[in-house]
């Protein structure tokens, strides 16, 4: 199960344009809003300074999040969040309800081991690439994992990971993978190295030069 976190919030009641420029310039606050389940959404705000920090922490992503709202408690994931293009500003952030006995669908991060041991790259001199960096996985909150190991040691090069060969935890379906066997994606493979192959360096290394035109 992934880590928990808790963040307090207040029901936002002034809304509009120019309240939200207010909101975030003046009293540095985060935009957000709360949806799902049988209650109606919630517009909220949050402390800027404490919302940067926490974003930080790559867990909080796909962790299941106790959010107090006036001194409510609510245990939502998070499933959208837009910052600022150039600044660490966070614009808005989405909140989804969730309810222990229903399956949730959210994006996992894929985190990609043994990559400098790898046997296409270490061995072969090929060059690792990975076609996908997360995963959308449909599960309960409690089986909800931080991220899904990929690990690469074993390729060659020539050779690739697709989504069913990755391991899940307990619980965890892949959603892409539920739609059929032709929806098996691409995760990494191992591409030949650049250039060509040593016999065509020899070959190349031995062919006769230009002859000289005769004087």
């Amino acid at each position: 199960m992934s880590s928990e976190f808790t963040l307090n919030a207040e029901t936002r009641t002034d809304l509009g344009k120019g309240a939200s420029r207010r909101l975030r310039r003046l009293e540095n606050k985060v935009l957000g809003i709360v949806y799902g389940g049988t209650a109606t959404p919630t517009p909220i705000v949050l402390a800027m300074n404490n919302m940067v920090k926490i974003t930080q922490n790559e867990a909080f992503f796909t962790s299941l999040v106790t959010l107090s709202i006036d001194g409510k408690d609510e245990q939502v994931v998070v499933k959208d969040m837009q910052r600022h293009p150039a600044k660490e500003t966070i614009m808005h952030i989405d909140f989804l309800r969730v309810d222990a006995s229903t399956q949730i669908t959210i994006h996992v991060p894929l985190h990609f081991i043994n990559e400098d041991i790898c046997e296409g790259v270490k061995v072969q001199g090929g060059t690792v690439a990975h076609a996908i960096n997360d995963i959308e996985v449909h599960c309960l909150p409690k089986d909800l994992p931080e991220y899904i190991e990929v690990d690469m040691q074993a390729l060659k090069v020539g050779e690739n990971l697709h989504l069913s060969d990755l391991t899940l935890p307990a619980g965890v379906e892949s959603v892409a993978l539920s739609h059929g066997a032709d929806h098996d994606l691409l995760v990494s493979a191992i591409n030949a190295p650049r250039g060509g192959s040593d016999e065509e360096e020899v070959a190349a290394e031995e062919a006769p030069s230009e002859e000289k035109g005769e004087e």
